[in-house]
């Protein structure tokens, strides 16, 4: 009987004579029963509960729960696990030793392993159903087991069986692991009270579980799931069917929402306030690290975990590779005395010297090392999110109590914001992902070195010193980079920041023929972005090259010493597992320098961020609510606002200003009539300059107060002051409470008593739907709602939009007009239900019809009706009659106070000014309606962008749908249609784009390279082989000193090593250098591309400035992408070869694998994508929101809408962070898995080797070489697929700009040549139009058809008609803007559409209806090409009266304009426009509707200039008023792109029914 229980060499194996225990194989036996006993037990119960579960689909995950103990149970059974496993090797081993089989050596082994298998799993089954009662069959099995075990460990005591003898040990681990399972389980009756209890306790699953909606499980599932994120499987497999939505990704768990994390941090942060020292700033790191402390040093305990097992590899290698040659020499009798109860029993230190043993354990120890690496990332990077979180809201709620005059003032500016929660925050989260590196590394470092030293003595040490000495270096270059990136980026900005004033004005630029000029600005801010760009490439470069050449010359030098030192070659198992510490020793001396370079930055924005928080806040504007306010934080004093409120004056006013709430100086009799007056104040804007001095004035409740002055005088100021936005140097402000009578009556529902309704000069819109932009947050109601649109005439405006009301607009939303968005932000003022209504200046950029209509409708009626109280700021003098108080300003104070009446009897001199400047306006206001105005002109803009887009979309469509077939919403193409794939046709192009040669030379220096690489270690194989094999034949060359052969090794090494290193630096430089020039030549063609295109392309601006920006940032990505994913693909390839080519029989088990890592790396790849996009799109709005709220944060605190927005801002930065999370998730979940498949790859290798070793087939220098690389692989299989899901993502911009390339450009040269064309051309300013017909797009309707007009030189025309009449495309049409299809425009005998664009276009002049101008100077505005003299431009100036005001500025012409020209008025820039046309003296000037925004006197003084600076030149006037057209020479009226009238303006006035008449008649 050769496999008997108990062995059958020897009779008394069954004998029973000295007492049944004392019999070693009974003892065995009893440690069956346990185990059997579970087994039997459990499996029917696993059987049924497994067959009831299969009827209710599964589980859902509300019912988990987690009993006490949960994780310390699971880590004990992994313990006990890994025990047995040592224990049936144990036995193998040992019963390899005796003369027969004993199973009872590793039979109990084997069945504890299933045993506790089944326990794990049947623990887990309870657990998710909630069912305690049945664990108490664990229980009994822990005792079971413990007790026999322990009878195990007294009879090996008794029998002199001691700690040197490995089973004894094994017996004694198991007593414990039995003892604290049994323990666990006693916790859990404990706690749950399941049995011997009379009340068991009730327990509910955690908060988040019963919230369906949290889809994150990783905190609430079982530690092996945790570890291997298990719990993904479903969503990133179903990605491939469908792909992932936000729905899809839930809710954030509460423990990590960034209200949460805020609060623990903003704990931590005030904390540090004392009361000894309030002013004391309070760290930030301090608070960080005591809200975040604790987890990073889990983190960090994780990886220092890791880093031990590290070194394990190395170990095992040089083990295997010197057992595997040893024979089992050592006699059988030597053995045979370590028996004692009738079996061997072996010393601790033999199991390792086993081979295969040694192998499963590599196999073991790397599962465990990636499984704790990756823990170690996912607590930091989940830490840095909770963190991150913490940080936005801290910063948000600062910005909510900036004080204006900063953002004013220009202290914080909406960029620094900006940076703050784009970049900071980002930084600081960067910081502490790499963070548990500082601590870990400099431990890896010094444990490495003592290994090296320990195999190699100290040549090791050499080798190590030139890593240790090349670190510096790569921290030099490393800090080099950060600098050159930091460069790089301001020239990017401002590249950008150039480009995107290209864009906005891309239509004044072409009308004018300086496409180029502009054009060449940006090349030339690219041009010095490109130089910072190459230094950057070239460091990047010299980083790479760093990090492949160190571990190469370290491994050189290390062997030349060796071979000095000992005369001798190293022996395989020491050379390899040296090269495989190097290899891990290089990771972390690369790493270290990227770690110290964020460490830097993270220290730079932890001081930023210390500056914001500290900057001045607003003043508590608790006189605001009539009484103290219950401030948000009861809990702190009034510490930080102090300083805002007083930094240049006197202590006593901030006494007053503290204290005065509390008393209430007003009589009720002066209240009751007054909602706000201010008393004796003086404001400031945060300089020491008074912005308003000296003010004392009331607004009298429930009626219209009307503030009036000229541009500049502080009516604005005075409406921000009143609302706490100033800083007040001396007096009040008092707001009235409500009388207690009228509270009652109220209910104080209906109106939000301490919120102003606010309607700023620069309107402010959300990114939000038309509708959300009105309600503004309270509650829709129908009739109002609809009253307010009505109003405000916004209803022909939403009927326009795509979606009606529901149509985003706002930054990222579709470009409203400036009037369009102005009656928005009046709308939302009207429709907030609030007592007071502030209205600053809300006609300025409507016209005449809108305003009366706003006027009449909106303020007299709907305001005035409600009783509330309006304050409006206007330049139109013609309202003041309907005003019940006037406030009239001048230079910051207040010139005159009271009604109409009083102002007209007291100060008639105001009057009568008043009266002159409204003699215009009153006959305006006669008037019935006017036909044609600046609103319709923007609705039919509007349209238009609207036309373009849809025509563009159409083409785009085309195009997709050529590339795809038709994806159908059916489920089966859903699925085809999910494979993601690398258009490798788009790669070719971007590679192309780079250059051929630098293509051909990157791609052959890359094998190239690899192929030394693999040649240096195949080399080092052969050597360290030859040595044993000349040792093993005769034993006296040994000493000998070195043969000649060691020295021929030694050269060919030290040449490839060379070589090697050589090829290292060619590679890294080509690959960045040919992504230099691919990204250079990319966004040379896509600049020219855009600048060039059709006016119909450039109404998209927004789309292109996104394509532009973004895809020229992705471009510049790619290179490193490409580096990395070849690099890494390579070495996989050349170690998979290796080991192939060593042991064959691996390929037969790589089969299996492949198909595993082929699967992993599809599936991961599609939901990468998904979440890597949600990611990107969630990011987007919450830095909108941030900027958005810094912009409107008057209008907001003025709304009292503080808490709604921080709300929205929580609410966008979880789901930001939930898709993060879920991508980090992802991000470990390929990892674990390919880390997996790496160290079965290390088996296989390992099994194979010594497997066919048993055969004798190959060296043991040869087995080392292919583990080493085996130990490889599994660091870069990861590597493969993440890039390879980067890549995808890269080449999508590329192909964004390709399919961009691929648009055609205007036709600039024309049919003549520029030289034909006369030098002074149109020198009369002739013009026959011949049966014109024009369209926007061949896509769409002609505008024109079939006009024909005569103009004379010298004639004044004015163009009129309804919107949409043409008369806007008439004159796009004399600069070939549009395409004209049929008849011809002739100017001075010349047809225009032969002229070569720029030539036409430099010749004649336009003034655009929207002013335009750039950042830059004045000179720079008037004349960009600066061919003009000084005088010329003074004379434009004064002819456009702005003389005066330039010479007032600070460098005359050479004053700087602002972006957008923000620091002049619309009005004063609408004059500049004029004097650009002015400067440029061409005989023929169009003007489309230029005069909309400027005031009456003014646009009086201009019309007669015009008449007379152009008395001898043709102008074409596109007419806003018709009056103002009435004295031209000749009138044309359009209609539906025909002319219907066309004669002098008297012959039409003549006919009664005619257009023109009627116009003129509603205009009188």
């Amino acid at each position: 009987m050769a496999l008997s229980f108990c062995g059958n060499n020897d009779i008394k194996a069954y004998s029973v004579e000295y007492g049944v225990l004392n019999n070693g194989c009974f003892v065995d036996a009893l440690n069956l029963v346990p185990h059997v006993f579970l087994l039997f037990i459990t499996f029917p119960i696993l059987f049924i509960g497994w067959g009831s579960q299969s009827s209710k689909v599964q589980i859902h995950h509300n019912t988990w729960l987690h009993f006490p103990g949960h994780n310390m149970r699971w880590i004990l059974t992994f313990l006990l696990l890994f025990v047995h496993v040592c224990e049936f090797a144990e036995g193998l081993v040992s019963n390899k030793v005796m003369s027969s089989n004993h199973l009872h050596l590793f039979m109990p082994a084997f069945m504890g392993f299933i045993a506790a298998t089944t326990s794990v799993v049947y623990y887990h089954n309870i657990e998710t159903s909630n069912f305690p009662k049945l664990l108490l069959v664990l229980f009994i099995y822990w005792v079971l087991a413990f007790i026999t075990k322990s009878i195990k460990l007294w009879k090996f005591a008794e029998y002199k069986v001691g700690p040197q003898h490995l089973r004894f040990c094994i017996t004694a681990l198991l007593v414990i692991l039995y003892g604290l399972l049994m323990a666990v389980e006693i916790n859990v009756i404990r706690v749950r009270k399941y049995v011997f209890f009379a009340n068991p306790q009730k327990v509910k699953p955690p908060e988040d579980l019963q919230d369906l909606g949290v889809r994150f499980l990783q905190p609430f599932v079982n530690l092996l799931s945790k570890a291997t994120y298990w719990w993904m499987n479903p969503l990133i497999i179903g990605a491939h069917k469908r792909p992932i939505e936000l729905k899809k990704i839930g809710k954030l768990p509460i423990a990590m929402r960034a209200l949460t994390n805020y609060l623990r941090l903003k704990d931590a942060y005030e904390d540090q306030r004392t009361a000894e020292d309030p002013e004391r700033a309070p760290s930030i790191w301090r608070s960080m690290y005591r809200a975040f402390g604790r987890p990073i040093l889990l983190s960090s305990t994780f990886r220092y975990l890791a880093d031990l097992l590290g070194f394990a590899g190395p170990l095992c290698i040089s083990g295997i590779v010197k057992y595997l040659k040893t024979k089992d020499e050592v006699a059988t009798a030597d053995k045979m005395k370590e028996t004692y109860l009738g079996v061997y029993f072996m010393s601790s230190t033999e199991l390792l010297q086993n081979s295969s043993v040694l192998a499963i354990l590599l196999f073991l120890a790397l599962v465990l090392q990636r499984t704790f690496l990756q823990a170690s990332y996912y607590v930091t990077i989940e830490t840095g999110i909770n963190l991150r979180g913490a940080l936005l809201a801290m910063i948000y709620n600062k910005i909510l109590r900036l004080s204006t005059s900063n953002m004013s003032m220009g202290e914080m500016t909406l960029g620094q914001i900006n940076n703050l929660v784009a970049i900071e925050t980002n930084q600081l989260m960067w910081f502490l992902f790499l963070c548990p590196n500082l601590w870990a590394m400099p431990v890896q470092i010094v444990m490495g070195v003592i290994l090296l030293y320990y195999l190699l003595g100290c040549s090791a040490l050499v080798g190590a010193s030139v890593i240790v000495l090349l670190a510096p270096v790569q921290y030099l270059i490393a800090t080099k980079l950060a600098d050159t990136q930091k460069n790089t980026l301001e020239h990017s900005t401002d590249r950008l920041k150039t480009t995107t004033e290209i864009l906005k004005g891309i239509k004044l630029l072409k009308l004018y023929a300086w496409e180029n000029i502009f054009c060449d600005s940006v090349e030339e801010t690219r041009g010095k972005e490109l130089t910072s760009l190459k230094t950057f490439a070239f460091y990047t470069s010299m980083s790479i090259f760093m990090n492949a050449a160190i571990p190469i010359a370290a491994v050189l030098a290390t062997f030349v010493m060796h071979h000095f030192i000992n005369k001798t070659g190293p022996s395989p198992s020491e050379a390899f597992a040296a090269l495989a510490l190097f290899h891990i020793l290089v990771t972390p001396l690369f790493l270290l320098s990227t770690v110290v370079r964020f460490a830097v930055k993270a220290l730079v924005s932890v001081q930023k961020l210390g500056e914001f928080l500290q900057s001045d806040e607003i003043g508590d504007d608790s006189w605001r609510n009539g009484d103290i306010s219950v401030t948000l934080e009861p809990g702190k004093k009034h510490l930080g606002m102090t300083k805002a409120i007083n930094r240049k004056q006197p202590m006593r006013y901030q006494m007053d200003n503290y204290e005065h709430p509390t008393r209430r100086p007003l009589r009720p009799t002066e209240t009751e009539d007054v909602a706000v007056k201010v008393s004796n104040g003086s404001f400031t804007w945060g300089s020491n300059l008074l912005t308003l001095s000296d003010i004392n004035i009331r607004i009298p409740t429930g009626q219209l107060t009307m503030i009036v002055g000229q541009v500049g005088c502080g009516k604005s100021s005075l409406l921000l002051a009143m609302l706490g936005e100033m800083q007040a140097i001396e007096g009040r402000v008092y707001w009235s409470k409500l009388p207690d009578c009228e509270m009652i009556n109220e209910g104080n529902i209906s109106k939000n008593r301490y919120s102003v309704a606010y309607a700023a000069q620069k309107s402010w819109l959300l990114n939000a739907t038309v509708e959300e932009n009105i309600t503004f947050g309270s509650p829709f109601n129908k009739q109002r709602y609809k009253a307010v649109i009505d109003a405000c005439s916004l209803q022909p405006d939403i009927d326009l939009l795509p979606f009606g009301d529901q149509t985003e607009i706002g930054e990222r939303g579709i470009n409203l007009s400036g009037g369009q968005r102005q009656r928005i932000c009046v709308a939302r003022a009207l429709y907030q239900n609030t007592n007071i209504v502030f209205l600053d200046d809300p006609f300025s950029a409507l016209d005449i019809h809108l305003s009366d209509h706003l006027m009449q409708e909106g303020i007299l009626k709907f305001l005035q009706d409600d009783k509330r109280t309006v304050v409006l700021v206007t330049h139109k003098l013609q309202y003041l009659i309907h005003a019940d108080w006037i406030i009239a300003m001048k230079d910051g104070s207040v010139l005159r106070e009271g009604t109409l009446k009083d102002i007209q009897t007291h100060d008639v001199e105001l009057y009568d000014h008043w009266k002159t400047l409204m003699n215009r306006q009153d006959q305006e206001l006669e008037k019935d309606i006017q036909q044609d105005s600046q609103t319709t002109l923007e609705r039919k803009t509007l349209r238009r962008a609207f036309y373009s887009r849809e025509a563009k979309n159409q083409i785009d469509d085309e195009d997709e749908e050529e590339e795809e077939e038709e994806e159908d919403d059916d489920n089966m193409s859903m699925t085809t249609n999910r494979r993601s794939k690398i258009p490798w046709k788009v790669c070719w192009c971007y590679l192309s784009s780079g250059g051929f040669f630098m293509v051909f030379l990157m791609v052959s220096s890359k094998l190239l390279k690899h192929s030394v690489i693999v040649t240096i270690d195949y080399w080092l194989a052969l050597w360290t082989s030859s040595k044993t094999n000349q040792s093993a034949e005769d034993g006296s060359d040994m000493f000998n000193g070195t043969s000649p052969q060691d020295s021929y090794y030694l050269t060919v090494f030290i040449i490839l090593c060379a070589a090697g290193i050589t090829l290292c630096l060619i590679t890294s430089l080509t690959v960045e250098f040919l992504g230099l020039s691919a990204a250079t030549n990319l966004h040379h063609n896509l600049l020219n591309k855009i600048i060039h295109a059709p006016i119909r392309y450039t109404n998209t601006t927004l789309q292109h400035l996104q394509v532009y920006s973004s895809t020229v940032n992705t471009c510049s990505h790619i290179p490193p992408t490409l580096e990395s994913l070849t690099r890494s693909t390579l070495l996989c390839l050349s170690a998979i070869g290796v080991i192939a080519s060593i042991t064959p029989a691996f390929l037969i088990a790589l089969v299996p694998l492949g198909v595993a890592f082929y699967f992993i790396q599809k599936y991961f790849r599609v939901a990468s994508k998904d979440l890597q996009d949600l990611d990107d799109s969630t990011q987007l709005p919450l830095l909108c929101h941030f900027s958005e709220t810094a912009e409107g944060l008057t209008t907001i605190r003025a709304f009292r809408q503080e808490a709604r927005f921080k709300q929205r801002m929580l609410e966008l930065t979880d789901t930001n962070n939930t898709a993060y999370l879920f991508l980090s998730a992802a991000n470990r979940w390929l990892e674990v898995r390919t880390d997996y498949l790496g160290a079965v790859i290390v088996l296989t290798a390992a099994a194979t080797s010594i497997w066919s070793l048993r055969y004798g087939l190959q060296a043991g220098g040869l087995v080392g070489l292919g583990l080493t690389y085996a130990l490889t692989v599994t660091n870069y299989l990861n590597w493969v697929v993440r890039n390879l899901a980067d890549l995808e993502v890269q080449m999508a911009a590329v192909k964004k700009v390709n399919s961009f390339l691929g648009t055609e450009s205007e036709n600039y040269e024309g049919s003549m040549d520029s030289s034909q064309v006369p030098e002074n051309w149109p020198h009369n300013g002739e013009i026959k139009i011949q049966d014109l017909c024009v369209r926007y797009d061949p896509m769409l309707k002609p505008v024109l058809k079939h006009v024909n007009a005569y103009v004379e030189p010298g004639q004044k025309v004015g163009i009129c008609g309804r919107t949409g009449s043409g008369k806007s495309s008439l004159s796009l049409a004399f600069f070939n803007m549009v395409d004209i299809f049929e008849g011809k425009i002739i100017i001075d005998g010349i047809d225009i559409c032969k002229l070569p664009l720029q030539t036409l276009r430099s010749r004649l002049s336009i003034i655009l209806q929207d002013p335009v101008l750039f950042s830059g100077s004045i000179r720079f505005n008037l004349d960009p090409e600066r061919t003009c003299t000084d005088d010329r431009l003074w004379e434009a100036l004064e002819i456009a009266q702005l003389k005066n005001m330039v010479k007032a500025l600070a460098g005359g012409l050479d004053a700087v304009v602002t972006e957008g020209g923000e620091n002049f008025s619309v009005g004063q820039r609408q004059l500049f426009c004029l004097a650009r046309a002015f400067v440029r003296k061409s005989s023929i000037l169009i003007m489309d509707e230029a005069t909309a925004s400027i005031d009456m006197a003014t646009e009086n003084i201009l019309q007669k200039v015009v008449m007379t600076a152009f008395a001898d030149r043709t102008v074409v006037t596109i007419a806003h008023r018709v009056h103002t057209i009435l004295t031209a020479d000749l009138v044309i009226v359009m209609k539906r792109g025909n002319i219907l009238e066309y004669d002098k303006p008297e012959t039409l006035l003549e006919q009664e029914d005619g257009m023109f008449a009627s116009f003129v008649k509603a205009d009188m």
